[in-house]
């Protein structure tokens, strides 16, 4: 059964959390990150970019060390300020197109990802992992929480539309249109009711966020081992979370873009295609699938719509079926020799929310030869991977929603 508990956020001043509010960092341009930190002293990237104080770019244990101090310096200065007794977080946002995705911000438990009540679907990679594991350590806090999700509870549901009844206590629309809702719960009974809920739920998925989920287990057992006085309670064995029904779930595809064909010629190549697909020319019509094993291509000024031939794919379990093996399966491997899709740099991916008009500008300027679409993820197909113990290829999924970081901090 899951165990999701409140925590004492540290969080945001009200009449700064919109200045506060960041992004991933990686999600800004280079143009954007430098407009950032030099028109906005409170932003949350001065934070995770402490060198930009002294003009220099800081890596390593030297960067988090220093991401440690700005952060102190955030609390000293009154920019940030702890919550005075446990919450949990009702969470809502409103993004540029209208959707909508409301959740609880909590802290989920590291020996349920250990035993597997919080499903994954996505491997880890250790270097990551390591290197995640000692910033965390040092720097004390979770600023980004993990995406769990859960299926759709009418109790839960209740009382969140109950809540959003009342003022909230953040409210600000960010300039990429954005708008951000949070409202803190401490009542005791409304807090013993939804952890209740979520004792009686058998798993939770993670939709987003599998390498800080790892991290934070991996953290929790060292400093488990370190601490003579464990009890399995502290702090250090959560980690900040926000969890969503799977109605809320928003899933992208990514689209796979390649350097080159592997020495073959277009026509070598469409040949070579044709053993397992059923090929058709689209000529320049934007060709985007509307079935599952369908898939579109950009070739060399082209759209060609491909159909898997199912006589010659044999699909045993919930991995086999899924789009992304098939491309890896019957394409990327066999035939353009990419065997490493995690980590070869002649294969490139974009979310499916720049669509195919981005892959054809991609290789329209010789960036890339070819490219590939398909449907989404489905987030049933997401669990069953899960629940038969297997991983998706790397970017199988793009899942909104996507959070900030500094809104809600987990101090541990």
């Amino acid at each position: 059964m899951a165990e999701i508990k409140p925590f004492k956020a540290v969080r945001p001043a009200r009449d700064k959390v919109s200045l506060i509010a960041a992004r991933s960092y990686d999600s800004y341009t280079t143009e954007q990150r430098e407009a950032r930190l030099r028109d906005n002293p409170f932003s949350f990237l001065h934070v995770v970019n402490p060198g930009y104080k002294y003009s220099q770019v800081i890596e390593g244990d030297k960067r988090y060390n220093l991401v440690r101090n700005r952060y102190q310096e955030f609390k000293e200065d009154g920019i940030f300020m702890q919550e005075t007794n446990p919450c949990f977080y009702i969470y809502k946002i409103v993004n540029h197109e209208g959707l909508a995705f409301t959740g609880i911000i909590a802290a989920a438990s590291t020996q349920d990802y250990e035993k597997d009540i919080i499903k994954k679907h996505e491997d880890t990679l250790e270097y990551k992992e390591e290197i995640f594991v000692k910033y965390l350590k040092t720097v004390g806090f979770n600023a980004e929480p993990v995406l769990l999700t859960y299926p759709n509870n009418d109790a839960l549901a209740g009382i969140i539309s109950s809540v959003k009844q009342t003022r909230a206590e953040y409210e600000f629309t960010t300039t990429h249109r954005d708008t951000h809702y949070l409202w803190p719960v401490s009542e005791t009974v409304v807090v013993s009711k939804i952890s209740e809920i979520f004792e009686q739920m058998p798993k939770l998925y993670i939709a987003d966020g599998h390498h800080r989920s790892s991290s934070s287990c991996l953290l929790a057992q060292q400093m488990a081992q370190e601490n003579k006085n464990h009890t399995s309670k502290e702090a250090y064995n959560y980690f900040m979370s926000f969890l969503i029904p799977e109605s809320d779930l928003k899933i992208y595809e990514f689209n796979r873009l390649i350097k080159d064909l592997n020495g073959l010629s277009k026509e070598a190549f469409l040949i070579q295609l044709d053993f397992s697909f059923r090929i058709e020319n689209r000529g320049q019509h934007f060709y985007k699938p509307t079935k599952k094993h369908h898939f579109s291509m950009y070739l060399e000024g082209e759209f060609y719509s491909l159909y898997l031939r199912k006589d010659t794919y044999e699909i045993n379990n919930a991995l086999q079926a899924l789009d992304t093996q098939i491309l890896y399966k019957l394409i990327f491997e066999p035939i353009l020799g990419i065997k490493d899709v995690r980590n070869d740099t002649r294969i490139a991916y974009t979310d499916g929310k720049k669509d195919m008009a981005f892959v054809k500008t991609a290789i329209d300027t010789k960036e890339f030869a070819v490219g590939f679409g398909m449907l989404p993820i489905t987030t049933q197909e997401m669990k069953k991977i899960a629940d038969e113990g297997l991983k998706m290829p790397p970017k199988s999924t793009y899942i909104e929603p996507k959070l900030r970081s500094g809104i809600t901090i987990y101090e541990f």
